[in-house]
């Protein structure tokens, strides 16, 4: 096995968000979606590390959907050899259907996701697994919830845990990690990650990829360089939800 360090305080929050959430425990088969991203990466390699140390058995395999234009590959497979990842490249024609589906003006970020997610979940029901592990962070988690606020008009987010329609769980365990503690792993491990990670919005012109989240990264920096406990205290807010303080009158009292 290749020699990886894993910092005291990643495993930390990834240990108690997975006890608090009980997202794997004895018995779980998971599958990981390995994008070959810094984000999966790094929690591929967390899941190595519990298939050793947990005080629990479980099973994991990743799996990494390729969307049929190409992609580097290489450096996942080998990475996963030395490191006792499991590991499986799933070959498919998403590109293709996106190409043959997508409307003028539009991009392909929510058709592909979906499209990914549903690949997912059919592999992972097909494999016996009962529960699909995804790699978002708490940068995600918290840019997604603005996203939804500023552009949605509604107020949602990444739960660490849910159950699909299919019967299927799906966990988070990276979920209350900082983007920046995830940069530093593979840095100070010196892995690499292919530039553009495979991903379809990749393949298009600077002038055509969305700019919402980018725009929305830019205004969490700045209310963290004002606030340094920003992201923190978002955190705890995921925590401390006083449902029947907002209009939805499903939740008010009457």
């Amino acid at each position: 096995m290749q020699h990886i360090t894993i910092s005291k305080k990643i495993l930390n929050i990834v240990g108690r968000t997975n006890a608090k959430y009980n997202l794997i425990k004895e018995g779980d088969r998971v599958l990981l979606g390995l994008s070959g991203g810094k984000d999966s990466m790094m929690l591929a390699t967390i899941f190595a590390y519990m298939k050793k140390h947990a005080p629990f058995d479980f099973e994991f395999k990743a799996l990494t959907v390729d969307y049929g234009r190409g992609g580097e590959y290489e450096y996942i497979i080998e990475y996963c050899q030395k490191n006792d990842i499991p590991y499986e490249l799933l070959r498919t024609d998403i590109y293709k259907i996106l190409e043959e589906n997508k409307r003028d003006g539009t991009i392909y970020c929510s058709f592909c996701s979906r499209m990914r997610r549903g690949t997912l979940y059919s592999q992972a029901l097909e494999g016996g697994f009962n529960k699909l592990a995804l790699a978002h962070h708490l940068d995600d988690a918290t840019e997604s919830f603005f996203m939804n606020l500023t552009y949605n008009g509604s107020l949602r987010s990444m739960p660490p845990i849910y159950k699909a329609q299919n019967g299927l769980y799906v966990i988070r365990p990276l979920i209350f990690v900082r983007e920046r503690q995830i940069i530093d792993f593979i840095s100070s491990n010196n892995i690499y990650i292919a530039p553009d990670c495979n991903c379809p919005i990749n393949w298009l012109p600077d002038d055509k990829r969305p700019k919402a989240r980018a725009n929305t990264k830019e205004i969490l920096a700045t209310l963290e360089s004002q606030n340094p406990l920003f992201f923190k205290s978002l955190q705890n807010a995921f925590k401390n939800i006083h449902i029947n303080s907002f209009c939805d009158e499903r939740y008010l009292d009457s």
